[in-house]
Formats: structure tokens, sequence, C-alpha cells
């Protein structure tokens, strides 16, 4: 397991927020994730100010766009010192390739983690943008094509992670969002699993949001999910 597995999701409207609700967690029990939502509010500015406060961010843009804007894009997120960021699998090889050469590899170069199917996706929404095979086939599919580009790993369901782990070898990096406690709900997840249940599975990191911070301690939430995983150790 990894030493510290957790990546809190900081998805709040803006940069105040985003620093209240980071003051209030332990850059030694968690990492955190910017996402659209908040790097569109307070920009560069906002991460800086989080690696200032000692912890490592996760860079969640998704870039997916012609192979040049990729690479620059991904070139520009690297600058920022971020630990990770992420890309659509779905914009192919070359696409891949091109974030690759914009992280660089190696020594200070951040995780460079493609996406395969959003967790939000079930069979459903697959066949209605003309994607064809179960959830699991595609993720596979799309987790090859990752790891043959030279990237370090995937963003993936825990659901699929036994199966990438499998496939794929324990080196290549599984970063699984959708994770709720058992006695949580699932909002707007379809394919979700407890932290405990996703690191058996094979994940290596867990992207957390609503049971930490709709929590009424998030300090005290995460205490506890951190609690009941380094016990597995």
């Amino acid at each position: 397991m990894q030493v510290n597995p957790v990546i809190v999701a900081l998805d709040v409207p803006d940069q105040a927020s985003a620093l209240a609700l980071a003051a209030r967690l332990d850059p030694d029990l968690c990492r955190v994730k910017v996402g659209k939502q908040l790097f569109t509010a307070a920009g560069p500015a906002c991460i800086e100010k989080l690696v200032g406060m000692g912890f490592e961010v996760f860079l969640d843009l998704k870039f997916h766009d012609i192979p040049t804007t990729v690479e620059l894009a991904c070139r520009a997120a690297a600058n920022l010192g971020v630990w990770m960021l992420n890309v659509h699998a779905l914009g192919g090889p070359d696409m891949l390739a091109a974030a690759r050469r914009g992280t660089g590899q190696g020594g200070s170069a951040p995780l460079l983690i493609g996406v395969t199917l959003l967790t939000s996706m079930n069979q459903s929404a697959m066949h209605a943008i003309g994607l064809s095979g179960t959830p699991e086939a595609a993720v596979l599919r799309l987790a090859g094509l990752t790891r043959e580009a030279g990237l370090d790993g995937v963003v993936c369901s825990a659901q699929e992670a036994s199966l990438l782990a499998r496939e794929l070898g324990r080196d290549f990096v599984l970063v699984t969002p959708g994770i709720r406690m058992a006695d949580g709900e699932q909002h707007d997840q379809s394919r979700v699993m407890t932290p405990e249940a996703a690191l058996r599975a094979g994940s290596h990191y867990l992207v957390i949001g609503r049971p930490v911070t709709h929590a009424a301690d998030p300090a005290a939430a995460l205490r506890v999910i951190r609690h009941s995983i380094d016990n597995m150790i």
C-alpha cells in the first residue's frame, strides 16, 4: 500500500473555500486534488498556495485535445510543481505520447495518469456514445493503450482495479475515484467501492471527496479513514 494513499478532492467553488478546507487537513495524512471548477475559479495561484502548505497536488483537468495542445498544457502543469496530472486516454496514442513529452520523465516529473472511463458512466451511457462492449473491457483496452504510450497509470473505478493489476502489473499506478464509506450515499457515481475494498483490489491512490469534505469535522473523518486503511498494512 502507498504510504499516503488518500487524495482529498477539493471540489469547492473558490480559493478561499479550498484553502480553508485544506487548513483543516494534515498533509501527512492526505494529498489533495484540484479539479476543473476550482482551477477555473482560482487558477495557478491556488496550486502554489496548496504546495506552500505542504500538500502534494493532483491536478485533475483531464486534458483531451490535439497532441501539440496537450503537450504544451502538460508542460505548463508540470511547471506548476504538481505531483500528478491526467489526460483522457480516449485522445489516442499520439496525444498520450505528446502528454508524456510535455511532462518529461523521471526525477521531478509529475506522475502522468490516463483517464479511462468516468466512474459516472455505466453500460447504458457507453452505448449512448457508441462505445461497444462492457465497461471492464473498455477500461482494459484504454489502460493498455495508456501503458504503451509510457504513462504511469490510469484513473479507473476500483471495480476494475483487480483486473488491471492482474493484466498490467502491480507497478502500473491505479487511481480510483468513486470511493464511498460503507454507510454512505453514492450520489452521482455509478461504480463505487469502500477504501478498504479498493486497496485490497489493487488501487494505489484513493480519491475521496464528500466523505471528508462534507463531514462536520473533515480532519476527524480523514483520521478515521486513515486508521481503517493503515491497519491493513
